[in-house]
């Protein structure tokens, strides 16, 4: 993984349409921004390299500016779990700044080739101080992760398999569409499902041979969507 000289204006126009800076005034929204990438580093990986590690002291969080990278953890018997991939113009691990550890609680590694800057988390304290409204969307993203999270657990422990792979497609679908491909491989996805990979693979291909799904591997359609939506009803809340 090596330095990169890409300028700042291209990750403070990437930070300030990010959904925490959004709902800010937008010359203040630029202005946080500027402030935030002041001493940026920016980056480069390959795919399959380690970002940062779990456990090391959390000192920067990350802006994804090209290529995807995730945060995953190595169970007790080596299997890997993937918590979540990153798209272009997220952030990676700003929570991690305000943990009172000050250790990053997962490992982030590059999924493809990963361009992106590493900001400062003194900056970011810093910032909250200065612009209160920062600190209030902050607060009101760590607060909804908090309360998606709260649904997932109770979701994962009263839903069955089908329900749980039916509402992943279904929300992958709202952002693919009917033509689908998994960000995560079979084994991966069975881990993030909570239920084994053997069974992941049996529901795949029943839904293929009835029809309501083709494909292999990560690429897949979806042909009965309604079906999907039936079995996914239990995991959609009113608020």
């Amino acid at each position: 993984m090596t330095n990169i000289n890409l300028p700042d204006p291209v990750a403070a126009d990437l930070l300030a349409r990010h959904a925490l800076l959004r709902g800010l005034p937008p010359l203040a929204a630029a202005e946080v921004a500027a402030y935030l990438v002041g001493d940026a580093v920016p980056l480069r990986a390959e795919a399959g390299q380690t970002l940062f590690g779990e456990g090391d002291v959390a000192r920067h969080y990350l802006l994804v500016g090209q290529g995807q990278a995730e945060v995953m953890r190595y169970g007790f018997n080596g299997d890997e779990r993937v918590f979540r991939v990153f798209e272009p113009g997220t952030l990676i691990a700003h929570a991690a700044m305000f943990m009172p550890h000050g250790r990053y609680p997962m490992q982030a590694r590059a999924r493809t080739a990963f361009q992106g800057w590493r900001l400062c988390r003194r900056r970011l304290h810093e910032a909250c101080r200065q612009w209160p409204d920062l600190a209030l969307a902050l607060l009101a993203g760590l607060s909804k992760n908090l309360y998606d999270q709260v649904n997932k657990v109770d979701w994962m422990t009263s839903s069955s398999a089908p329900e749980r792979l039916a509402n992943y497609l279904m929300g992958l679908r709202e952002r693919q569409g009917d033509v689908v491909t998994l960000p995560l491989n079979q084994r991966q996805l069975a881990a993030h499902l909570g239920i084994r990979a053997e069974t992941l693979s049996r529901l795949l291909n029943d839904w293929q041979t009835q029809g309501h799904v083709s494909g292999k591997r990560r690429e897949w359609v979806l042909h009965a969507p309604a079906y999907l939506e039936k079995l996914a009803t239990t995991a959609k809340r009113p608020f």
